[in-house]
């Protein structure tokens, strides 16, 4: 074997061991929940159409999630996509992400009483 290809074949190696990742959807308007993930194939439902921003997703979403709780449901994770970006929702908030496996950051919080609201937005003691 040639060294150069032998240099290639080295350098290519930790590519061929790099799973796929889901990408988010990027339907304009469209609010997506990612049901599941097959072999790195992400499986989204619709949850609304016709959504006009990020924060009407999560609350979609956030409504969705609690709808699922109240239902008994254990879940309190829930992943969707907006125009190309993930949302997560979790206890602590709303998080979102450019890619599955990203950096997530802050973007909707939760208050005192649970509700989500922007960061900063809520002084401590109100």
């Amino acid at each position: 074997m040639k060294p150069s290809l032998l240099v290639l074949l080295i350098a290519l190696a930790p590519l061929a061991a790099c799973k796929p990742t889901p990408k988010p959807p990027t339907d304009t308007g469209v609010c997506y929940h990612l049901g599941s993930i097959t072999n790195g194939v992400a499986h989204y439902n619709v949850v609304a159409t016709n959504v006009p921003d990020m924060e009407h997703c999560a609350a979609n979403l956030e409504a969705m999630r609690i709808r699922f709780l109240q239902l008994g449901g254990s879940n309190t994770v829930i992943v969707g996509g907006y125009q190309g970006s993930f949302l997560f929702l979790q206890p602590e908030g709303v998080f979102t992400a450019e890619s599955y496996d990203g950096a997530r950051y802050p973007f909707l919080v939760r208050t005192g009483d649970g509700r989500l609201a922007v960061p900063g937005s809520v002084q401590p003691g109100q």
